[in-house]
């Protein structure tokens, strides 16, 4: 799908870095929003044909086809990471850590 099948992973290896350097935050948000879509829908269609250990119909660079089972746990966990990151530029930004609630005025 469009626009990570076009690119060339070998030859570019960092595009991921300078990709949306000109996108908007609507853009890139609509690009996610898509993306999301799109893998609920293939996981819906997968689970009504089978089952969670359907193995894909695709190879990996070791040659291997992984399980929609496999490939669930290991988005959980890329994406799980990039909150976690997301969280470290947010504490920076603002000081809160954790589940802390802002002050307010009356905390003051």
């Amino acid at each position: 799908m469009a626009p990570w099948d076009a690119i060339d992973w070998d030859a570019d290896n960092d595009w991921e870095w300078h990709s949306a350097a000109d996108d908007t935050p609507q853009q890139l948000m609509s690009l996610w929003e898509q993306a999301v879509e799109r893998c609920r829908a293939a996981v819906a269609q997968v689970l009504a044909d089978g089952d969670i250990d359907h193995v894909a119909p695709f190879k990996n660079r070791r040659g291997q086809s992984p399980t929609l089972r496999r490939i669930l746990i290991d988005m959980i966990e890329e994406y799980s990471r990039h909150v976690g990151h997301a969280d470290l530029i947010r504490e920076a930004v603002d000081g809160l850590t954790g589940e802390e609630q802002p002050l307010s005025d009356l905390d003051r």
